[in-house]
C-alpha cells in the first residue's frame, strides 16, 4: 500500500508541471500585459494598450522590474518553480497582496456553497435514484425522469434570474436577499438569528447549484442499482425466498454504491472550486471563481498560476483518494489492479 501510494505521488510531479509550464507558455504570449495595463490607467484610458512613441521608456523599466519582467521568462519560470516548492504563491499584481491571503479571503463563501451544494445533492439523489431503479418503467421513474433532466437542461444562471425576478424583489415577491451570504448587521444579530439570516441568504443561489448538479449522480445512482439488480447473484438470492428489501439492502446497496462513494472526494472537492461564475456574479458571491475570473481579465499573473498550481495539487491528491477508496469499499480489489 504505501509502495502504491508514493508511486502515485511521483507520478504527479510531471502532471503538474505540466499544467504549470503549459500556462506559463500561454502567458508569455497574451497581449496586454500587466505593465500594458498599468501604462494605459495612467494615461487614463482603457481597452487594449498600444504602445506610442512618447511613452516614457524609464516608466516602462520600472514597471517591469515592479512585476518582475526585466528578467527573461526561463529565470521567471525557475523562480516561480521554487516558489510553489516552498508553498509560496506569489503576491497579487493587482491587489497587492499574497495570494495565500487572497484565496483564504474567498473560501468561506466557497466552502458553504460546496459543502451544501455536495450534501444536498447526495441526499436528494441517491434516496431518489434508488426509488427510480426499484420502479423502473413507472409512472414514478417516467415522470422523476422528466423532471431531472428538465433541471438539467436548464443552466444555473438562468434559473438564477428566474428566481431573483420571482422572489427577490424583482417583478413579484421579494421573500430573499440579493446580495452576499450573510446581511450587513450580521455581527450584532444573536446565534440563532445569525443562522437563520445565513440559510435566508443562502437558499436562491444553492437552488441553482444544486439544480445543475444532481441530475447526473441522480441518473448515476439509477444506473448502477439496475445494473447490479440484473446480475446473476440477485437472481439466486430472489429465487431463494428472499425479500425484496432484504435483498436491495443486504447484497446489491453496496456494490452499487461503489462508483458512487470513490466519486465522493471529486465532487466534495469540485464543489468547493468549481463554483459557477454566472451564479456568483449574480447573486454577488465574492468567491473563488470570481476570483479566477478577475485575475484572467485583469492579467493577474501570480493568482492564476498560484491558483492553478493549489487546484491541481489537490485533484491529484483527490483522485489518488478516491481510487483508495476502491479498495477499503471493496477488499477484492488490489492496489495492483487499482493503478492500472
Amino acid at each position: 500500500m504505501l509502495a502504491y501510494i508514493l508511486k502515485r505521488i511521483l507520478l504527479m510531479i510531471p502532471t503538474l508541471l505540466g499544467a504549470l509550464t503549459v500556462t506559463f507558455v500561454v502567458i508569455q504570449f497574451v497581449p496586454g500585459g500587466p505593465v500594458e495595463q498599468a501604462i494605459a490607467e495612467s494615461r487614463g484610458r482603457t481597452g487594449v494598450y498600444k504602445a506610442r512613441g512618447d511613452t516614457d521608456a524609464k516608466q516602462i523599466e520600472e514597471l517591469k522590474k515592479l512585476y518582475g519582467f526585466d528578467k527573461p521568462a526561463p529565470v521567471r519560470y525557475v523562480e516561480m518553480l521554487g516558489q510553489f516548492a516552498r508553498f509560496d504563491l506569489g503576491r497579487s499584481f493587482s491587489h497587492d497582496r499574497p495570494v495565500w491571503d487572497l484565496i483564504k479571503e474567498k473560501l468561506p463563501v466557497s466552502i458553504s456553497l460546496g459543502a451544501w451544494t455536495f450534501l444536498l445533492t447526495y441526499l436528494i439523489s441517491l434516496p431518489l435514484g434508488i426509488a427510480k431503479a426499484v420502479r423502473e418503467g413507472t409512472r414514478f421513474d417516467a415522470a422523476t425522469t422528466l423532471l431531472v433532466l428538465l433541471g438539467f437542461a436548464i443552466p444555473g444562471f438562468v434559473l438564477g434570474v428566474f428566481l431573483i425576478v420571482l422572489f427577490a424583489g424583482g417583478s413579484f415577491l421579494e421573500l430573499f436577499p440579493l446580495r452576499g451570504l450573510t446581511s450587513d448587521n450580521w455581527s450584532e444579530l444573536s446565534w440563532s438569528a445569525r443562522i437563520r439570516d445565513y440559510f435566508w441568504h443562502l437558499t436562491l443561489p444553492l437552488t441553482c447549484y444544486v439544480i445543475e448538479s444532481f441530475a447526473i449522480v441522480t441518473l448515476l445512482t439509477k444506473n448502477t442499482f439496475i445494473e447490479e439488480m440484473r446480475k446473476q447473484y440477485v437472481l439466486v438470492a430472489r429465487s431463494k425466498g428472499l425479500a425484496q428489501r432484504r435483498v436491495l439492502f443486504k447484497h446489491i446497496f453496496r456494490n452499487a454504491l461503489i462508483p458512487l462513494v470513490t466519486g465522493m472526494p471529486a465532487a466534495f472537492i469540485g464543489a468547493f472550486f468549481a463554483g459557477s461564475l454566472l451564479i456568483e456574479n449574480l447573486f454577488s458571491l465574492d468567491g473563488l471563481g470570481l476570483l479566477s475570473y478577475e485575475s484572467v481579465i485583469r492579467r493577474d499573473y501570480p493568482v492564476v498560476l498560484g491558483s492553478l498550481y493549489l487546484f491541481t495539487l489537490i485533484g491529484l491528491f483527490v483522485k489518488l483518494a478516491s481510487d483508495l477508496l476502491y479498495v477499503v469499499v471493496d477488499p477484492r480489489l488490489q492496489f495492483g489492479e487499482v493503478a492500472k
